[in-house]
């Protein structure tokens, strides 16, 4: 059996303002009509012996983990979650781990969530014929076949061809991001791939070389595993026992010091969307080569990547530049230099500026709410409750709130009594009195919530009862 194990803990920085770290890119549809979380599944669609996925991700991302893989109608293996982000060694360490104890030694084949690949037979392809290696305690890794001189990736260096059919060879080395004219050498010579963070082997085989080559990753995660537990969905690891783990790519901890490794060369239609200008590269374009989003305005534009989200821009006169609008913020790049967005991301984490963090509509296990107008003594917000969902019984010391709903039903707990609420019927809830929302209908309930006090932080939440194990806050 395949189990594939998904890597979903990145947090996708140099995609800001689209991709925050509560709301990373690997949780957007920046691609398609799916976020590249369910594309990374989807695409395994047709695979035969196929097992359930195993997903490690943030703790953080767990609800909406979750909930975009019921939406595709997929029951995964399990969903680990990682108190910390840890690299890939620690994360394929775990997911190998647990694989062990829910199946009979299966084939993990290792995806990151955060990759477009458009040519879905050449990689299934390629996972046959790494199929064929792994069975027999191989580590397999798949390297796509360049074709320009990218300084992005890092690259694998192609040794003994074991197969001509399939390409596949022995590894001589892997190599770091090589600068310009070292990249063209490597696309010239035809002995290099990109690296593209895709394995395939045994679990017991990775276990076995983590063991002789990352002795002091591969201990601490076999005692997270076992003191593990259930919870709802996910299985929790300890915050004590992960975050001493040493961070590591397996690359470095065990591919570049085993014996069993081959490479199974590719041609994908892959990119890693690691920046604007891969989504421009991997983007539909217009007859001046701009790639457009949403409400989008041009004249004498060339070579760009624009997209809006809820406002109208207008652009005059600019070539290879990156123009990105959500309801926050806005970012304004050439192409060529939007490596450096993550420098940005760095002055707002210093600047403890929520940008950073979240989006200004927040996702919960329950819904979605929106912040509409805040002043300093009140908030305005849209509340979004899905179909048959409850917010935590919760109260506040700093604020009092009043909801109105705009359609659907809420059931109301305030104290000790229960109302029912239709559209345009409105409660007060006071200060300090605990309270629940609930929707009990079909559709979704919107309301709106007004907060006033004297100080309206999210974290003035007592929690007394959460059906979704969130703890008291």
């Amino acid at each position: 059996m395949i189990i594939p194990v998904i890597l979903a803990g990145g947090s996708g920085t140099r995609l800001w303002p689209l991709s925050r770290e509560l709301y990373p890119k690997q949780l957007i549809n920046i691609y398609n009509e799916h976020t590249m979380l369910q594309n990374t599944v989807l695409r395994l669609e047709g695979l035969e012996m196929l097992g359930s996925p195993i997903v490690v991700c943030n703790e953080e991302h767990r609800f909406m983990t979750a909930e975009q893989l019921r939406n595709i109608e997929i029951e995964p293996n399990a969903i680990i979650l990682e108190p910390v982000g840890r690299n890939t060694a620690p994360a394929i360490a775990l997911a190998a781990l647990k694989a062990m104890e829910n199946s009979d030694d299966p084939i993990l084949l290792v995806l990151p969530a955060d990759h477009v690949i458009e040519k879905i037979a050449d990689f299934h392809a390629a996972i046959k014929a790494g199929l064929e290696y792994a069975k027999k305690d191989n580590l397999i890794t798949f390297g796509i076949i360049p074709d320009s001189p990218e300084t992005g990736y890092g690259y694998i260096k192609k040794g003994a061809v074991l197969e001509t059919d399939t390409g596949a060879a022995t590894i001589e080395k892997f190599v770091e991001k090589p600068d310009l004219d070292t990249a063209r050498k490597y696309l010239k010579s035809g002995s290099y791939c990109w690296n593209s963070g895709m394995f395939m082997f045994r679990a017991s085989a990775i276990i076995k070389e983590l063991e002789a080559h990352a002795p002091d990753i591969m201990m601490p995660c076999k005692e997270v595993i076992s003191t593990g537990v259930q919870d709802l969905d996910f299985f929790r690891l300890s915050l004590d026992g992960f975050k001493n783990i040493e961070s590591e790519s397996i690359d470095y901890a065990v591919m570049e010091k085993t014996f069993k490794g081959i490479v199974i060369p590719f041609e994908a239609g892959w990119n890693d969307l690691g920046s604007f200008d891969a989504l421009w590269q991997t983007g539909k374009k217009d007859e001046d080569l701009n790639v457009i989003k949403g409400d989008v305005l041009t004249h004498d534009v060339k070579e760009s990547y624009i997209k809006s989200e809820s406002s109208l821009i207008a652009a005059v006169g600019i070539e290879k530049f990156v123009i990105v609008e959500t309801k926050d913020a806005i970012l304004v790049s050439p192409r060529d230099r939007v490596q450096d967005v993550k420098k940005i991301v760095k002055q707002l984490k210093d600047h403890n500026r929520e940008e950073s963090v979240t989006h200004r509509k927040v996702y919960r296990p329950w819904g979605s709410y929106e912040t509409i107008d805040i002043e300093a003594r009140f908030q305005v917000k849209r509340i979004t409750v899905k179909p048959g969902a409850k917010l935590s019984l919760q109260k506040h010391f700093h604020r009092a709130e009043h909801w109105t709903v705009v359609s659907g039903s809420a059931i109301v707990t305030k104290g000790k009594k229960q109302i029912l609420l239709k559209e345009d019927e409105s409660t007060y809830i006071s200060l300090g009195t605990a309270h629940r929302l609930e929707n009990p209908g079909k559709i979704p309930l919107e309301l709106i919530e007004v907060q006033s006090g004297s100080y309206l932080g999210e974290d003035d939440i007592v929690r007394f009862d959460d059906v979704y194990g969130r703890k008291e806050s």
